[in-house]
């Protein structure tokens, strides 16, 4: 298993309060090789959040051991930090009424699990993103600069918030950015 990079004690401290909400499974090894896609051999696995990734070769088993070690998404804390943000940056997002009549009709459960998908992919997960893209997602929403800026000024306030380093936010505000054409639809 591959351990986590120390990460803000706020930040530690929200994470291990949503990973103990974790059902503790784990998922069987795949079929395919994470890195290749080849056929993975049972034999060649390491476990990542509680799910068991199974290699073609020693050689991916490293290579995806190195990805995530030099992934954003393991550098902020992984799955547990993600939910921590996720559900902080909601209550920030709910309370904020430049934004907050977007989300009126919005299944709030679902919404939080799709933005924790979603972050997770964008900052280096293994798992990938099968939801809608951006463009898709955001289509009937008449979304305006503001909007972005909004939304964006609450996830930053949230990692600042979660006394994220100040670099890592940059990086992950950085990942955000490249998707406001996309969230825009222009």
């Amino acid at each position: 298993m591959i351990m986590k990079s120390p990460m803000p004690l706020a930040f530690a401290a929200a994470a291990l309060l949503l990973s103990a909400a974790s059902d503790g499974t784990t998922e069987e090894a795949k079929a395919k090789c994470p890195v290749t896609g080849n056929p993975s051999n049972p034999d060649l696995t390491t476990e990542y959040e509680k799910i068991s990734y199974a290699f073609c070769s020693e050689k991916c088993v490293k290579t995806f051991q190195e990805e995530r070690a030099a992934s954003l998404y393991e550098k902020v804390g992984g799955r547990a930090a993600i939910d921590a943000a996720v559900e902080l940056f909601y209550v920030k997002v709910l309370a904020d009424e430049r934004v907050n009549f977007f989300f009126e009709d919005i299944v709030m459960n679902k919404q939080k699990r799709q933005q924790k998908a979603f972050l997770s992919a964008a900052l280096g997960s293994p798992v990938a993103w099968t939801g809608k893209d951006m463009r898709k997602a955001h289509a009937n929403l008449d979304l305006k600069e503001s909007d972005f800026a909004a939304i964006a000024e609450n996830l930053q306030a949230t990692l600042v918030e979660l006394e994220l380093d100040a670099e890592l936010i940059g990086q992950i505000m950085a990942v955000v950015a490249s998707t406001k054409d996309d969230v825009l639809n222009r």
